[in-house]
């Protein structure tokens, strides 16, 4: 994988920016004391297992611990947020009345209430009756609401492809499930891969207000490192790029997986 123009680009627009904020703020703008040196220990430093451990090994930092957590939620919210979304997308084209309607009530009732609303109820109702952990539900209620976005692209793009690609299958002796899977939805999906990295990067994002349910999540120890030193510019600072790897990584997968689909067409 590389970097193309554009990407260089981006990163180029976005450093400047950043350092022409981070100039404005300690030359121009407040007058703060910056504490930078704090940072890196927060997010790798060297130290053994306990107090009374004689080993030194290289471990991460409360910023790094939180940001491999965030990223273990967003990727497991993602894969389970395609297969819910895959499913609404094709029951919303149903030609059974139940399955459209339960299926438009689900994209409805989730996508017209708050994500943070979704996960007070999936962790406090929900994880009460069924015990289940922090993770279990922040990721839940992650991949449900996601799921919803991803069946609306799904649709769309299932309902882009030509109505003539089915009736062409079905007259070769396909299924309707066999012509979905080996003729539409590959066509398809080709097609929706830009809303759908949009809808990822804003899941990564989003992943931030698990933290309200004390799951340890890169926000969440942000909040803590800022309680505890109260270093409030610093960390949030590196929290937002933490952030910024994740989503912009991302990103720049997104185009690489467009080129390669593309050389393939």
């Amino acid at each position: 994988m590389h970097f193309n123009k554009r990407s260089l680009i981006t990163l180029a627009v976005l450093a400047a920016v950043l350092a022409g904020m981070y100039y404005f703020f300690t030359k121009r703008g407040i007058t703060y004391i910056w504490h930078w040196e704090s940072i890196p220990e927060m997010l790798f430093y060297r130290g053994g297992k306990s107090a009374a451990d004689p080993s030194v090994h290289l471990r991460m930092g409360i910023l790094m611990i939180g940001f491999m957590l965030t990223l273990k939620i967003s990727i497991t919210a993602t894969f389970f947020a395609i297969i819910i979304g895959t499913i609404v997308g094709i029951t919303r084209l149903s030609s059974e009345p139940i399955t459209r309607l339960l299926s438009s009530v689900y994209v409805e009732l989730i996508r017209n209430t708050p994500l943070l609303v979704q996960i007070y109820i999936i962790y406090f109702f929900f994880g009460s009756m069924l015990r289940l952990s922090a993770f279990t539900a922040g990721t839940a209620a992650l991949a449900i609401f996601a799921g919803a976005y991803v069946g609306e692209i799904v649709r769309a793009g299932i309902q882009s492809i030509h109505k003539g690609q089915m009736e062409a299958s079905r007259s070769l002796g396909m299924s309707y499930a066999q012509a979905m899977r080996h003729v539409i939805l590959p066509q398809a999906f080709k097609r929706i891969i830009p809303p759908l990295a949009g809808q990822f990067i804003s899941l990564i994002k989003d992943s931030s207000l698990v933290s309200v349910i004390a799951l340890a999540d890169l926000m969440f120890q942000g909040q803590q490192a800022v309680a505890r030193t109260y270093y409030a510019f610093e960390i949030y600072f590196t929290v937002a790029a933490l952030y910024l790897v994740l989503t912009f990584t991302l990103s720049i997968a997104t185009q690489f997986i467009e080129r390669r689909l593309a050389i393939s067409d």
